[in-house]
């Protein structure tokens, strides 16, 4: 990168507009949306159920489902945001966390990388969630939230792909040296 000037400097984001040197040795100019990071946690209940929420998202238009999720807080450890997420939103504890990679959310416009995690659960306190959060709880089998994802009624990445990461953890040999 060359030059950087920041055109919108916001509570969770920040909008830039940088001049790259492109692999061919020419310049692009390129606006960049610059966002901590985050982390979110597919919840597992004890009866391997799984905790998926419809929340409300206006840039969605609407209630869409998801698993918890938030924005990393400057130097908070990914784990740590995911079980604060986890129990801000559903009011569960998990018993331990489980790594399922990490992703960039949108890499054509955003730098956001999003660590996803499974949680087993174990037991419960009460939510906080923040006043502009609006969200209903409800479980599914493993295999009916993979029937909602082929039906189209899981629309958001970092919950397909949570979900889809677990399944295939699920199935696969612990032995993964063969």
């Amino acid at each position: 990168m060359n030059e950087s000037t920041v055109h919108y400097h916001g509570k969770i984001l920040d909008l830039q507009l940088e001049t790259w040197e492109l692999p061919d040795g020419r310049h692009g100019e390129f606006e960049i949306v610059r966002h901590p990071g985050g982390a979110a946690v597919l919840p597992v209940l004890p009866d391997g159920r799984l905790l998926l929420m419809r929340q409300f998202r206006p840039a969605a238009g609407g209630f869409i489902v998801e698993i918890p999720a938030g924005r990393l807080e400057p130097g908070e450890p990914a784990r740590q945001c995911a079980e604060r997420e986890l129990c801000e939103e559903t009011g569960w504890l998990a018993e331990r966390l489980t790594e399922l990679g990490v992703i960039y959310s949108t890499p054509g416009f955003c730098d956001e990388q999003i660590h996803l995690f499974f949680g087993q659960l174990h037991s419960r306190r009460s939510s906080a969630r923040e006043a502009d959060e609006f969200i209903e709880l409800f479980e599914v089998s493993l295999f009916e939230a993979l029937r909602m994802i082929d039906r189209g009624e899981i629309p958001d990445s970092k919950t397909q792909l949570a979900i889809l990461r677990y399944a295939q953890a699920q199935t696969e040999p612990t032995d993964r040296t063969r």
